[in-house]
């Protein structure tokens, strides 16, 4: 497999004017990797990723798909599956007509495909679009970003309007694509879907990073909560001075507390106090996405002094 990023952002800057709308956005999205792309309305998500699109020539900075910038070579643009927030198609077209479309201006005949897509995702190729609900409007979407198996995917809140079932199926495909070597870039305010389906994250506010981590370790920078439970009541200063534990309370032979990072001193001490139980309350992506947008204001003041 290549050791080139898919799809690689280099201090990526784009300004209008004197209003910033990204600046200094860094980050790599290898094959086969699932890349969650996160951040409030108006963060520059959508900025960026026009960028990656060759639509906006970007300040500063590089946006490459594949080692090839996506300004000056439009020919990578072929590489690209993307699903936009807001699908806007050719509504008096049917389903097929548009997918074919779609083909000629790629110049990859992929009719084949698509239909077994279509199928799958229960689409009527012959439906004129404009008849189609909105979430069978989504599923076009979906299949004209998937059906010429490109090696870069840019989702734009993918499942917007999809059933369950059909959710699934989505998932399932993205699954297969990622299996043969497609970089995924996913964005969406459904963050239990990118906490599903991607391993690392990037988030933005005010244009510029916040953050770029694994999931995973995102977690275990948290305040996370843990219950203890004891054969006899033990006193809470045992933990009151741990590393990273705080807001210790007992309740008969119950502990509580908070902490962020290891747990293993914590608990080493509590099996020697005859710990029965314990349970550990991990914060969701979206608690961390919340917590760090909260300061994202204060970290784009402290990124630029």
């Amino acid at each position: 497999m290549s050791t080139i990023p898919a799809i690689s952002l280099r201090v990526l800057t784009k300004f209008y004017g004197k209003q910033r709308g990204i600046e200094g956005l860094t980050f790599d999205v290898a094959a086969g990797e699932a890349f969650g792309f996160l951040g409030p309305n108006g963060a520059g998500k959508t900025t960026a990723i026009r960028v990656l699109l060759g639509l906006l020539r970007p300040t500063s900075g590089e946006a490459r798909i594949l080692g090839t910038d996506c300004w000056s070579d439009y020919h990578v643009r072929r590489q690209v599956g993307y699903l936009p927030g807001s699908l806007a198609v050719y509504t008096s077209m049917t389903v097929k007509a548009y997918l074919s479309l779609m083909m000629r201006m790629r110049e990859i005949d992929c009719a084949a495909y698509a239909a077994e897509l279509c199928e799958r995702l229960t689409l009527d190729p012959t439906r004129r679009i404009h008849d189609l609900s909105k979430g069978n409007r989504q599923k076009v979407g979906v299949v004209q970003a998937f059906m010429h198996s490109p090696a870069a995917l840019i989702l734009d809140e993918p499942t917007s309007g999809l059933d369950p079932i059909v959710q699934r199926e989505f998932e399932e495909l993205l699954r297969e694509h990622r299996n043969r070597g497609a970089a995924v870039l996913l964005s969406s305010h459904v963050l239990s879907e990118v906490e599903h389906l991607a391993e690392q994250v990037a988030i933005i506010d005010h244009g510029r990073l916040v953050v770029v981590e694994h999931i995973r370790d995102l977690k275990a920078r948290a305040v996370r909560t843990l219950d203890l439970e004891f054969s006899i009541p033990v006193a809470i200063e045992h933990f009151a001075e741990l590393a990273g534990v705080s807001d210790v309370s007992a309740h008969g032979s119950s502990v509580t507390c908070t902490m962020i990072g290891s747990e293993a001193e914590l608990l080493r001490i509590a099996l020697d106090l005859g710990l029965v139980t314990v349970a550990s309350h991990e914060p969701s992506l979206e608690d961390i996405f919340l917590s760090l947008i909260d300061g994202g204001e204060n970290h784009a003041a402290a990124t630029a002094s």
